[in-house]
């Protein structure tokens, strides 16, 4: 188990990545081989880095600092500083992907779960980005379903809509995302001998 400190540390990183993340776009370069005709070639994931640090965090800072991390995000979002894609306030408690960012935390935390339930082998540690991506996405589904339940008027699309445009869609982009990550906190995980 982590010492306090430990946590402590690894829940900032993971609030200043979340921060970080939210306001770059993800892209990913074309194949070394193809370089020399046609140089480097970026194309978007058309998603941010924001779920790729949600994930890290669980990844390398196990599950209490990942929750914490994302905890302090919602908090710091819906206390009007603008870390949220589109600014912050309390606002965002009716926007319909706000269910996402709810997720976040049980999102880190069901990855720094799983991410310390083996040694560190990158099938492991991919499926807990995995499922923490996916505890998200249904996270984000739920609060979208209740908002249409609800009858919320604040909606403006269908569910379907709502759906495709917070879920379907970006979900190629993000397990793009959470295999690096899983990737990448592999050999961060060897590297700092945890």
């Amino acid at each position: 188990m982590a010492a306090v400190p430990h946590r402590i540390l690894w829940s900032l990183v993971g609030l200043l990545l979340t921060i970080g993340g939210t306001f770059i776009e993800a892209h990913f370069a074309s194949a070394p081989w193809s370089w020399n005709q046609y140089g480097v070639q970026t194309t978007s994931l058309g998603v941010t880095y924001q779920i790729g640090a949600v994930l890290l965090v669980g990844c390398l800072g196990g599950k209490t600092a990942g929750a914490l991390s994302q905890i302090a995000y919602v908090v710091l979002g819906l206390t009007w500083l603008p870390v949220f894609y589109q600014g912050g306030g309390m606002s965002y408690l009716s926007q319909p992907y706000f269910g996402y960012l709810l997720g976040f935390i049980l999102g880190a935390w069901v990855c720094g779960f799983l991410a310390f339930q083996s040694s560190t082998k990158l099938e492991s540690l991919a499926f807990s980005c995995l499922c923490g991506l996916l505890t998200i996405h249904l996270s984000g589904l739920v609060y979208l379903l209740l908002n249409y339940v609800v009858g919320s008027r604040l909606i403006q699309t269908t569910l379907l809509e709502a759906v495709l445009s917070y879920s379907v869609y970006p979900l190629p982009g993000h397990l793009v995302i959470a295999c690096t990550v899983a990737v990448l906190s592999y050999c961060l995980r060897y590297v700092m001998l945890y």
